[in-house]
């Protein structure tokens, strides 16, 4: 139905950005937002075969805003840690955004992992269980945590830069 991006986006942009505007309660937010889901679009394939375009850009799109939503509620957990810090231990606006994009980076790399692997993960390396702890609170063997954590050993070598 929609053969290019461009077409996609003349005829659906302003609907695409008036419905995220009523989702996140901003222009500012809903146009960036809107252009975020245009990205993944111009990277998508089969755009030839969409039959409902604007229920294709509506999946699209809740995918984005579920991201923006967690980058969202990650922002505010940092900046709610900072406010507990007394003034001359807060770090300056650069350290800050710059610790902010860590944060993104690290979200990202964690949500990429099956959720199974991913909860290995987070209990031996945030609450320090040991895997035998691990396998008896997830239920699995010992030999599935230890390779799930080699998964995701793995994956966060290969994420990083």
């Amino acid at each position: 139905m929609f053969p290019d991006v461009e077409s996609l986006y003349l005829a659906h942009h302003g609907w695409l950005q008036h419905w995220l505007r009523k989702k996140v309660g901003n222009a500012f937010d809903a146009a960036d937002l809107a252009q975020s889901t245009f990205l993944k679009v111009l990277t998508a394939r089969g755009l030839d075969q969409v039959q409902e375009p604007r229920a294709y850009l509506t999946t699209v799109a809740k995918g984005v805003l579920v991201n923006w939503y967690r980058r969202q509620a990650l922002e505010r957990a940092y900046l709610e840690a900072l406010a507990t810090l007394p003034e001359a231990l807060a770090p300056s606006p650069e350290e800050r955004a710059l610790v902010l994009e860590t944060l993104h980076e690290i979200d990202a790399m964690l949500d990429a992992l099956p959720p199974v692997v991913r909860r290995t993960f987070l209990l031996s390396q945030l609450d320090g269980m040991k895997y035998e702890d691990i396998a008896r609170h997830l239920q699995v063997s010992l030999t599935s945590v230890k390779r799930y954590m080699a998964q995701a050993f793995r994956h966060c070598l290969v994420a990083m830069p």
